[in-house]
């Protein structure tokens, strides 16, 4: 994005916490679920979620409690966005 010199601003989860709310709105407006943003590699997967069965408003809470276990970068643009992971994603959105 920078490479395209398109204006954007960058949310730090860890600096700036999703709530609940904006968290389900990102989800969305990307068409995913909790579980295809999780990061199953981090130590908190393993402790928090693991093998469990949780709900989709299990994995919600967790992630709000744990941002670590949210996938990086998400962008969102005009009421749409996208895990940028791979970076060609970004095409969705006209990027």
């Amino acid at each position: 994005m920078t490479e395209k010199k398109i204006d954007f601003e960058t949310v730090n989860y860890f600096e700036q916490p999703l709530d609940e709310a904006s968290l389900k709105r990102l989800l969305r407006s990307a068409g995913l679920k909790p579980r295809d943003i999780l990061r199953s590699k981090e130590p908190a997967y393993r402790e928090h979620v693991g093998n469990r069965d949780l709900s989709d408003e299990e994995l919600i809470r967790l992630m709000v409690k744990y941002p670590e276990l949210i996938q990086r970068p998400i962008v969102a643009q005009e009421g749409r966005a996208v895990l940028a992971r791979p970076v060609e994603n970004l095409r969705k959105l006209g990027l």
